[in-house]
């Protein structure tokens, strides 16, 4: 299992430094990771590191909190594919989906994944802050307004992905939608796991660890 292909090479700290962003993008080279997934203003900067190679440049909208307008985030989306990302992680709206706002959810979902096009859209729900019953319903909202892939988490909530939330995830996408577990995963055996759950993606900023020597690191997300 080559867990490289897996892996969204990830670094969307709010101190990230330009130096830092290089670095990202040269690890992702070296290890021929599927994509890097920075903020939005380093998305040109991504593109241009990794001119000439496979690996893909994934924007974060909304993030993290994915509270602000659907005018907002369609705008953010629609400019990081303008300045090279080709696909979206986008956070949904989580008070909106808390007061049962399903429409909106849906909606918000459904304009960014318009406004992208044949462009990836990953959709975050944060699944800490969800029921179980939430995370059952917002993937069905995910899949409903044509979402590639329904996301665990930011990574920047009070908890991360969890296998049992994966599988609530999957028992409702099923094969509508493809997985990214993201948040914790820091070591092989964790990744290898989800993976044989039918995990497609892992977004982490421990995927060199993971691949060298799968040694855990708590030091990052």
């Amino acid at each position: 299992m080559e867990i490289n292909k897996y892996i969204d090479h990830t670094l969307l700290k709010p101190t990230a430094t330009k130096e830092q962003i290089i670095k990202l993008c040269s690890e992702a080279k070296e290890y021929n990771f599927y994509a890097v997934c920075v903020n939005g203003s380093y998305v040109a900067l991504a593109k241009k590191e990794l001119e000439g190679t496979e690996v893909e440049v994934a924007a974060v909208i909304g993030f993290p909190l994915g509270a602000m307008t659907t005018e907002a985030k369609v705008f953010e989306a629609k400019n990081c594919i303008e300045k090279g990302a080709s696909e979206i992680d986008m956070v949904i709206n989580i008070g909106r989906l808390l007061d049962g706002q399903f429409d909106y959810v849906e909606n918000e979902i459904k304009q960014i994944k318009e406004a992208i096009g044949e462009n990836v859209l990953k959709v975050i729900f944060e699944n800490c802050y969800l029921s179980k019953e939430q995370i059952k319903m917002v993937s069905q909202l995910a899949v409903n307004a044509g979402a590639d892939y329904v996301k665990t988490s930011t990574g920047f909530g009070t908890g991360g992905a969890t296998f049992e939330d994966v599988q609530l995830m999957k028992d409702v996408v099923g094969n509508k939608a493809q997985i990214k577990a993201a948040g914790g995963v820091r070591d092989a055996a964790t990744a290898q796991k989800y993976i044989k759950m039918g995990v497609t993606r892992l977004g982490t900023s421990s995927g060199v660890s993971l691949v060298t020597k799968g040694v855990s690191d708590k030091n990052q997300y």
